[in-house]
């Protein structure tokens, strides 16, 4: 028997494959859509409108969306008055439902919420939802990717109207959100949490140890305010100060220890050395108390008591 030998196609099977392949995947995505999203389809034959269609809310084997029963109507209701023909020289009627930027508790975010109430738990008392926003403030329904999926552009937007915030990050010490390697929803939920600042955590520490966990503990030593607060040292946004802290060492550390036994007069900058002065405080200099107290968060040195190991 002759071994099997490959032979090359013939001009006639290459058009009969072909003509197949076409057949398969060349059909037009409008032939394989519900009736409904065909008629829309009609006049709303817009690219960029259109990437909905291969967007997740268009997949029609998924029944969430409904969009295989209902088309288009899934969200914007049946709106038979926006279908019909407007006398001539009228404005067309608007959908049943729609979705208006400032628009917000209004039936297009009733829709939203219908499918992504999993998402927006504590929405209704949210600060967003409070100040009047409509998901499509943030959100963008007919793309195929939505744009505060993306670090930049979630963090582009809220900055739009956290300003303040914003500007925080632009000091010396900052959490590296305009380099990419950040966004907001790291450590806040935008649509609401139970916490006064939207954590994503309950508090404002867990939310905190999800990134610096070596600071989480527990510790044989514990320092307090590190234990119950860590905005008790540090802003979480920005600070001129290094390690985001509200106020550079000593003076941040003199605001609760002066005790009795320690140097514990009030340091300033009369205490710094000169270049004609070769001494000066070593509390002033370098790293100031954290030339001794380095274990500042907390020590699990026999030893460590004064955080000094």
């Amino acid at each position: 028997m002759r071994p099997f030998e490959a032979r090359p196609l013939g001009p006639l099977w290459v058009k009969l494959i072909a003509t197949l392949w076409l057949a398969v995947v060349g059909v037009s995505a409008h032939a394989q859509l519900p009736e409904s999203a065909d008629n829309c389809l009609a006049c709303h034959d817009d690219p960029q409108l259109n990437a909905v269609l291969h967007g997740p809310h268009a997949v029609l084997s998924d029944s969430r969306n409904r969009f295989a029963e209902q088309g288009c109507g899934s969200c914007h209701g049946a709106s038979e008055e926006h279908m019909r023909r407007p006398p001539r020289g009228e404005p067309r009627a608007a959908t049943d439902i729609r979705f208006v930027k400032g628009e917000g508790g209004g039936a297009g975010d009733a829709v939203c919420l219908d499918c992504h109430h999993g998402n927006a738990l504590h929405w209704t008392a949210s600060a967003h939802a409070d100040a009047g926003l409509a998901c499509v403030d943030c959100h963008r329904l007919h793309t195929l990717d939505d744009p505060m999926s993306s670090a930049e552009a979630e963090v582009e937007h809220c900055a739009s109207c956290h300003r303040k915030e914003h500007a925080e990050f632009m000091k010396v010490s900052a959490h590296p959100l305009d380099a990419g390697r950040m966004q907001c929803s790291d450590c806040h939920a935008a649509h609401g949490s139970a916490t006064p600042a939207a954590l994503t955590r309950p508090t404002i520490n867990e939310t905190c140890h999800e990134c610096h966990a070596e600071m989480r503990g527990p510790f044989l030593w514990e320092h307090p305010p590190a234990r119950e607060d860590c905005m008790s040292c540090h802003t979480p946004h920005g600070s001129a100060h290094g390690a985001l802290l509200k106020q550079r060492t000593p003076f941040l550390c003199q605001q609760c220890h002066l005790a009795q036994f320690h140097p514990s007069t009030a340091l300033s900058g009369t205490g710094l050395s000169g270049s004609s002065l070769p001494s000066g405080s070593t509390s002033l200099m370098g790293q100031d108390c954290l030339n001794c107290h380095q274990q500042v968060h907390g020590s699990n040195h026999p030893s460590g008591v004064g955080a000094t190991r």
